[in-house]
């Protein structure tokens, strides 16, 4: 299921399979939430080389949508299902529950969902998931600290059921499971050890991401990694940031997901190895050049940064797609370079070059 092929400290470079595909880490994925991107079809994930991508399987049940999502979507990769916990801070979506589940409102309709962890569960089994994750209770950051204590009594119960369930059925899926806690190490030690004693596939730290500090996020990966066990995948949730994932990759982190590219590249910034590109400025006015020389995204070899530029003056939606297909080939390129750098024992040199650039 999981192998670590090559290391570079405590960075390394493995292969995740499942349901007979396989894909190396450390790996990227862009969110496709209600099972579409923004602005790309499954044809930009494909044509980027885009192997993973993560959807929310409660979106996706409250569009309507049952069934393989892979052929739904028309996408052969690895899909990854959210629970649905990130709602829980979403304004206006969250409306409470008890010790066996909670409220959300459908923001199709006017009403009530009850989302539990065996609803949870077979809402990602409906769809074929590839990796489902286990339900898990997050509190916004900046919380008083009771606040994580009780959450963790709720996450440790249900990530527990989930577990239990998921092994009744014999699921060819993986499941992982997430740690929770906030920014208080004592919290985010103890979840990882609870959750780490239950033997999931691959162990995910949530809750992170979400107005905390760069300092306080490491630390928080640092001491959940310390947890875990070395031999399973790890999943950072909702990271995307460059330089966060390179401190992350050196920490053992194998798997990241975030809107970030995605929606900066909408905003007109455009990631490259040598740093920002942000096509809005004056410079780039009558610039002939491609966004990034050696970039073989289609954007790159199409378009030129001077009508990137006209394109997003005039808010065109074009531009949003060009742009996002660039940031997404990015992505796969940057992670492609991370694993390279680390098969070659040249890992700490690449990530002060690319912290350097950002």
């Amino acid at each position: 299921m999981f192998e670590v092929v090559n290391t570079d400290g405590k960075a390394r470079v493995g292969k995740l399979s499942v349901k007979g595909k396989s894909v190396e880490t450390p790996f990227f994925m862009p969110v496709a939430t209600k099972g579409v991107g923004k602005f790309v079809s499954s044809s930009e994930y494909n044509a980027t080389g885009t192997k993973t991508i993560i959807t929310n399987a409660f979106l996706i049940h409250l569009g309507g949508i049952k069934g393989d999502l892979h052929k739904f979507m028309g996408y052969p990769g690895v899909i990854f299902t959210d629970n649905g916990g990130f709602q829980m801070i979403r304004e206006g979506l969250f409306l409470g529950g008890n010790d066996f589940g909670v409220f959300f409102k459908n923001p199709y309709k006017d009403e009530k969902v009850w989302m539990s962890p065996r609803k949870s569960l077979g809402l990602q089994w409906e769809i074929d998931s590839d990796v489902v994750m286990a339900m898990d209770y997050l509190v916004p950051y900046g919380r008083e600290k009771g606040e994580y204590e009780k959450a963790l009594v709720k996450s440790n119960s249900w990530t527990k059921k989930c577990k239990d369930l998921h092994d009744y059925h014999k699921k060819d899926c993986l499941i992982f499971g997430i740690n929770q806690g906030g920014v208080h190490s004592d919290l985010r030690r103890e979840s990882a050890k609870y959750v780490n004693s239950l033997d999931f596939d691959g162990y995910s730290i949530g809750g992170l991401g979400i107005g905390e500090t760069d300092e306080e996020m490491f630390e928080s990966v640092k001491v959940s990694l310390e947890e875990f066990d070395v031999s399973k995948p790890k999943y950072l949730m909702g990271v995307g940031d460059v330089k966060q994932i390179l401190e992350c990759v050196s920490l053992g982190v194998d798997i990241f997901d975030s809107i970030l590219p995605q929606k900066h590249a909408r905003h007109g910034q455009l990631f490259t190895m040598n740093g920002l590109v942000q096509i809005f400025q004056e410079k780039y006015k009558d610039d002939e050049a491609c966004i990034e020389e050696g970039c073989d995204c289609e954007t790159c070899k199409t378009y030129s940064r001077k009508y990137l530029r006209y394109l997003y003056k005039k808010d065109d939606a074009v531009f949003k797609r060009l742009a996002t297909v660039h940031n997404m080939r990015f992505m796969v390129r940057f992670m492609g370079a991370i694993r390279e750098s680390i098969a070659k024992k040249e890992f700490v040199e690449f990530k002060d070059r690319m912290q350097k650039v950002y």
